[in-house]
Parts: structure tokens; C-alpha cells; sequence
């Protein structure tokens, strides 16, 4: 199934016409990360209850994982959830724009590149936007391609859901601020153990 669900994603991306109708999956994910954060990142033992979350957060991808896969539909949805969550297009459409923000002008491939960074861009130089356009392109083929194949394959549809909201929450609580340093250890260290071959498979190719 994993390979419909690559040519499909290359095929389409994510059309702006369905998500801006619908929200999309990794959206539902990051509020459903954002509402354990909003009410459990509080008061005491907030390690333990980042382990909560994320053992809740992650017991409820795999279950919708695994009702989306028992459909008897030959697979059909299961390829269509595995295009969605794979971000093999977009990532090659938000790296090309940023090389060609730079043929254009200085100030438009800063903000092509803002796109796809969290540092700040306002001083860099044109090396410095080629470099960080690389380094995202490197972490975002992990994160966006390799590690989602890598777990649908190996899990299954489940897998690839586990993954994504396990990533979706490191990004958002996985982050060592006062705030998050505690209740977003176990989405952080789970991440690090979920992207451990792939992050290699990735460096490989």
C-alpha cells in the first residue's frame, strides 16, 4: 500500500481546495496535543502527566489507525490517509520555492525560507538561506517522509499515526522551556525512539 500512497501524494500534494474546506489531519492532531497541554501542563508531577498524554494521545492514533484499516474497502482508505500524512510534495515545493526566492531577489528568498524555519531571517545572507533551506529539507525528509514510510510499513496504518502525533508533539510541548521541560519529556524522548532508524535511513540515502 505504502507505494499508491507515495505516487498519489506526489501526484496531488495537499490541494488547497480539500483543506481549505476541511481541516487537515496533522491540524486535528496539533489541537488534540494543544487541549492536553492547555489542561494537564499545570500544578505538580507534571512529568508524570506528560507521560499520561502522551500514552493517551497515543493510544487514540493507533485506535483510529487501526478502525481506518479494518474497513474492508482492499485499502483504499488506508492509502488515501497514508498520502495525506506523507509530505514528500510539499516539502520539495517549499525547498524549490526558496531557490528560486533567491534567483528573484535577497529579501524574497528570506521569506521563502521563513516558510520552512523557525530562526529568524532577517540577516541572513545568501548562503545562510541556502544552508538553512538544506538543513530543513534534511530534518523535514525524516520527519515528513522517511520515518512516516518507515512505521506504515513496518505497522501498518497505526504505526504511521503513532508517528505523527508523537512528532506533532514534540514540535509543539517537546521542548526544553520552563514550561515544557517537564510535561513534554516523554513526547521528546518518544520521538527520539520512534525516529532512531529512520533518522539513519535518512542520513544513508
Amino acid at each position: 500500500l505504502l507505494l499508491p500512497a507515495l505516487l498519489l501524494d506526489a501526484a496531488l500534494g495537499e490541494p488547497k481546495w480539500l483543506w481549505d474546506r476541511f481541516p487537515h489531519p496533522a491540524v486535528l492532531m496539533g489541537r488534540a496535543v494543544g487541549l492536553a497541554d492547555r489542561h494537564l501542563n499545570k500544578g505538580n508531577a507534571r512529568r508524570k502527566k506528560g507521560v499520561l498524554a502522551m500514552a493517551g494521545l497515543g493510544v487514540g492514533a493507533w485506535t483510529l489507525g487501526w478502525l481506518i484499516a479494518a474497513v474492508p474497502d482492499f485499502g483504499l482508505l488506508e492509502i488515501a490517509c497514508a498520502a495525506i500524512l506523507l509530505a514528500q510534495k510539499s516539502l520539495v515545493q517549499h525547498v524549490r520555492a526558496v531557490a528560486d526566492g533567491l534567483r528573484m531577489s535577497l529579501a524574497q528568498g528570506r521569506r521563502s525560507v521563513a516558510m520552512i524555519v523557525g530562526r529568524d531571517t532577517a540577516a541572513l545572507d545568501s548562503p545562510a538561506i541556502s544552508r538553512a533551506a538544506i538543513e530543513s529539507a534534511a530534518e523535514n525528509l525524516s520527519d515528513g517522509v522517511i520515518a512516516p514510510a518507515f512505521w506504515f510499513l513496518i505497522l501498518g496504518l497505526p504505526g504511521l499515526m503513532l508517528y505523527k502525533i508523537t512528532n506533532t508533539a514534540d514540535s509543539m510541548i517537546g521542548h526544553r522551556t520552563p514550561k515544557h521541560e517537564e510535561f513534554g519529556w516523554a513526547a521528546a524522548r518518544f520521538d527520539d525512539l520512534l525516529n532512531w532508524v529512520p533518522a539513519r535511513l535518512t542520513a544513508a540515502l
